[in-house]
């Protein structure tokens, strides 16, 4: 078993992969940019390989994209299915060559996930795990039902959240998690039980709230990408799934428990450096604000600046939703609480697609 450790490892153990493949190729793809991994495929095939793409059937930046992808694959000799649409997204991102070996992974196949952000995959060839991979692979390309089998691999929505439950409950001295955004008020909960019980919990990312005996830092030499929690230095979980009720219910995620030593240890060196990196980051930023920081605020007072009157707007939502000569009690701080929320919903979702284009657009001049 080996772990991939980005950015560092990049694509290369992608691309030897593909290349040693003698019989097929299964490849789950949710995002996609590298035009390498691509042409390994493509090579795949003209060595008369069988390669079979599940392509998601959308992603927060449309079907338009991954629909190009799609033809420009079968101009390739590629086999494509699209995954359905019953679910809110299917996310995950695998790797199976020749039904014998599998790569499962956190980072999605863009320069972004694999060369400018913190993520980790696993490749093995434990038998069981490469043959639920491909029992997932087979059913969502098919379009039928899958029914988990294996404990070890945990797949949202079906098994995830008792899974990972489990994982957490587990934990007897410490718990280090690396995850964009915890908000799923069950997983929180029993990250504050464990913490009350003596559990060492430290978080790489972001707590949607205030949690006691829980410690938050957030990665910034960085983007953070990963989904990973370290137990005990014993056990580890690597996947898709934040610890968010949308991923654990409601999308494909896709993760592995494991506790081989190698694997661990690497994981636990990694989070403390990164913890200690970010302890530092954020005292720097208290000192003098990065250029991150700085260009975020201006970003910020601009569009605050240019803001439409609120009440109008607000007045006109109300009549939409009541009717003019309706009676409508609302308690107002919690009509603010909502508001609030939802505009920075909003706001998030339209600002994290952008952010990722400049990013790599600037990354791309500076290559």
């Amino acid at each position: 078993m080996k772990l991939l450790i980005q950015p560092g490892d990049g694509i290369m153990p992608l691309i030897k992969g593909i290349t040693r493949a003698r019989n097929s190729v299964e490849i789950v793809i949710f995002r996609f940019d590298q035009r390498e991994i691509e042409r390994a495929l493509a090579n795949a095939v003209s060595r008369g390989v069988f390669v079979h793409a599940l392509i998601a059937h959308t992603n927060r930046a449309g079907e338009e994209g991954l629909r190009k992808l799609e033809l420009r694959l079968l101009a390739q000799g590629v086999t494509v299915a699209r995954t359905a649409d019953d679910l809110v997204r299917y996310h995950d991102k695998m790797v199976i060559i020749d039904r014998r070996e599998l790569y499962l992974l956190a980072f999605n196949f863009t320069h972004l996930d694999i060369e400018h952000s913190r993520s980790f995959g696993v490749i093995t060839r434990t038998r069981n795990l490469v043959r639920e991979a491909v029992k997932l692979f087979e059913a969502d390309t098919k379009r039928h039902p899958y029914e988990p089998g294996l404990a070890r691999f945990v797949v949202s929505p079906l098994n995830a959240r008792k899974q990972l439950s489990a994982f957490i409950k587990g934990a007897r001295k410490e718990l280090l998690i690396y995850d964009p955004k915890i908000s799923d008020p069950a997983m929180i909960r029993l990250l504050e039980e464990r913490a009350k019980a003596g559990v060492d919990v430290r978080v790489i990312g972001k707590l949607t709230r205030r949690s006691a005996g829980v410690a938050v830092r957030k990665l910034s030499q960085m983007r953070l990408h990963t989904r990973t929690m370290i137990r005990d230095h014993s056990l580890v979980f690597v996947g898709s799934q934040s610890l968010r009720e949308m991923e654990l219910d409601a999308r494909r995620e896709v993760g592995l428990i494991l506790c081989e030593a190698k694997v661990v240890s690497r994981l636990v060196k990694v989070f403390q450096d990164d913890w200690e990196s970010a302890a530092q980051s954020a005292a720097r930023v208290a000192e003098e604000p990065e250029p991150v920081v700085k260009v975020a605020r201006k970003v910020a007072k601009i569009l605050a600046k240019d803001l439409p009157p609120v009440a109008p707007l607000l007045e006109e939502a109300v009549r939409e939703l009541a009717g003019d000569g309706a009676d409508v009690e609302l308690d107002p701080k919690e009509l603010e609480g909502v508001v609030r929320e939802a505009v920075k919903e909003a706001v998030r979702e339209a600002v994290e697609d952008v952010v990722e284009e400049v990013v790599e657009h600037a990354s791309g001049k500076g290559a």
